[in-house]
């Protein structure tokens, strides 16, 4: 039964992590301007999160969004403030004539190439979703064979879910090192910059809009 569960889940949840998304518009954004560990902190960060999902839902935590109007709507509405602000700050970088990506921060290169800053953008990006949290308070109970102890596999469950988003991560980062030749230029740098900026800000006002 456990077995069976884990294989029909993780045909669920792989061909959602293959539907391009913001977490792929971000990773490929990091790794493609040269920040592999920044890369890397990223994806580490959205598969962390996707594990806290997994572990509230099976404690019934994530139930109140479901149940609660105001839970759902003041998370919601904090993550669209989230997505637009980051958004708007890589767009409104490029316009200003900053260096691509810095939106016209102070630390060095080393520092803006940090898996910790990376880790806490994709986790922040992932937790500020409740759409994410919605998916698995509607899907994780399905998956979860009568007898099992709910905890221990929600948590093995969203492990399937986390692993295939490393694997597919993988093929992203390593695609985006060939896109990371092209952008050699300051002006392919910040049309990246613009492009993913205008992506996060969309979904930021798409998350408010309710859609």
């Amino acid at each position: 039964m456990i077995g069976s569960s884990l294989w029909s889940f993780a045909l669920v949840v792989g061909l959602l992590t293959l539907t391009p998304g913001l977490d792929t518009a971000l990773i490929l954004r990091t790794a493609a301007l040269g920040r592999r560990r920044g890369a890397w902190g990223v994806v580490l960060g959205v598969q962390a999160g996707t594990l806290v999902w997994g572990a509230l839902t099976s404690l019934g935590v994530t139930a109140v969004l479901t149940a609660s109007h105001l839970a759902y709507e003041a998370l919601r509405w904090a993550g669209a403030a989230y997505l637009v602000w980051m958004g708007a700050r890589m767009l409104i970088g490029t316009f200003r004539g900053e260096a691509p990506g810095d939106q016209g921060e102070p630390e060095a290169t080393a520092v803006l190439d940090s898996m910790k800053r990376g880790f806490r953008q994709g986790l922040t990006t992932n937790l500020l979703n409740p759409k994410v949290g919605a998916f698995y308070v509607a899907v994780l109970p399905q998956f979860i064979p009568a007898g099992a102890a709910p905890l221990a596999m929600g948590v093995l469950l969203a492990s399937v879910h986390a692993a295939l988003g490393l694997i597919w991560s993988t093929v992203l980062v390593a695609f985006a090192r060939v896109l990371r030749e092209r952008l050699r230029t300051t002006r392919a740098r910040r049309l990246l910059d613009r492009i993913t900026g205008t992506v996060i800000a969309a979904f930021g006002v798409r998350l408010a809009l309710g859609d």
